[in-house]
Order: C-alpha cells, then sequence, then structure tokens
C-alpha cells in the first residue's frame, strides 16, 4: 500500500504535466496529435470546451473496456476514469484560463511552443510508462480490444490514429474550420518515439533504486 501511494505521488503529478504539455501543443497551434486533433475539430463543431470532450472519449474508452473485459474488469481500469476527469480538467483550465490571457503571432515562437510541449510530454509519459501503475484510457483500450481479437497492439494504436485524423480533416473541411492535421503533428510523430527511447532508459535504474517500477516492486 505505502508503495502504491509512493508511486502514485510520481504519477498524478506526471500526468499533469502531460496535460499541460499537450494544451502548450494546442496553443502552438502548428499541428496536434492525431488524438487531440479530433478534439479540437469536434469541439469547433459542436462548441465544446477541448477538454471536456477529450473526457468523453476517454470516458467511453473506458466504458468499451468494461463490455470487453466484463469480469476480468479490475480497479486499474476504473481509475482511468480519474485520470479522464484530471486530464481533461488540466486540458480546460490551461487553454482557457492560462493560455487565452496572451496571443502569439510568431511563427517561430509557436514552433518553439510545440517543441517545448513534444519534450515535457515525453519526459512525463517517460515516468508514467516506467512506474507502469495506471495507463491512459486511448492506449489501455486499443491493448484490451487488441488482445481480444489477437491483433498487434502498435498496429491498431495507429489505426486509430489514422482514423482520428481523417475524421478531423473531414470535420475541418466540411465545416471550413481551421485544419489541425499540420506540420506540428509530423514532427511530434517524428521526434515522439526517439524520446520516449532516449529517455526512459535513464530514469529507469533511478525508479528502481526508489522502488517505483513494477519490476522492483515488493
Amino acid at each position: 500500500m505505502k508503495n502504491t501511494i509512493q508511486k502514485l505521488a510520481v504519477v498524478i503529478p506526471a500526468m499533469i504535466i502531460t496535460a499541460m504539455g499537450a494544451s502548450l501543443g494546442i496553443k502552438a497551434a502548428v499541428g496536434v496529435g492525431a488524438w487531440d486533433a479530433l478534439s479540437i475539430s469536434v469541439c469547433q463543431v459542436i462548441g465544446l470546451k477541448v477538454g471536456t470532450f477529450s473526457m468523453i472519449m476517454n470516458i467511453t474508452c473506458v466504458a468499451i473496456q468494461l463490455a470487453i473485459l466484463k469480469k476480468d474488469f479490475k480497479i486499474v481500469h476504473a481509475s482511468q476514469v480519474l485520470v479522464s476527469v484530471m486530464l481533461g480538467g488540466v486540458v480546460n483550465f490551461m487553454i482557457y484560463n492560462v493560455f487565452a490571457r496572451f496571443t502569439i503571432t510568431s511563427y517561430a515562437i509557436n514552433l518553439g511552443l510545440l517543441l517545448l510541449s513534444v519534450i515535457i510530454c515525453s519526459i512525463a509519459i517517460s515516468v508514467i510508462m516506467t512506474v507502469n501503475l495506471v495507463t491512459f484510457p486511448l492506449e489501455s483500450c486499443c491493448m484490451v480490444i487488441a488482445n481480444k481479437l489477437n491483433k498487434n497492439f502498435g498496429t491498431l494504436r495507429q489505426m486509430v490514429d489514422v482514423a482520428a485524423i481523417v475524421i478531423s480533416l473531414g470535420l475541418s473541411l466540411a465545416f471550413a474550420d481551421p485544419i489541425q492535421v499540420r506540420e506540428g503533428t509530423v514532427i511530434a510523430m517524428i521526434l515522439f518515439g526517439p524520446l520516449l527511447n532516449l529517455i526512459m532508459p535513464r530514469l529507469q535504474p533511478g525508479m528502481e533504486k526508489l522502488n517505483l517500477t513494477v519490476q522492483s516492486a515488493n
């Protein structure tokens, strides 16, 4: 129990930082990841806040897991509802309260904010993945579906991104809204994986010393 509390004390701030980093990427407005692009495109049409719709999508992912797993649905899966609410709340606060107070007109600065967003998210997500206590709803949902259908997780996760991009582009074109899939989307896709591969091995020894990984947990 003590070890779980210690892990939560690391994971919860890391998730908040992840949401803050994602919000920074949205503020940069030079293109966002597929899942965020879908959220923003839908919100431009229906008028919801980005974080609120993100909550709905993530909680839907949890509901799908419940429908598939049934008796095997555990507390760790249910905890993703709290994660969804927390992430959505942080995104709403950052976008509509913090970042709404200033406007950036320099493309170079926007590009710099995007790069900072990718770095922040890479570090925070590396921490979350290294501790491996609670996962993000989308990734967990894709894993459950992949196991159920005996499909490759990476392939299924990529298919979800492709579908999100197609829907986002379709909505933006149909309603003449700003397109969210741009150069920043490509930059983030290129940098994110390598950054995780760079950061996670460097985090692992320290996390093991602090007894914060699954491998070292008692």
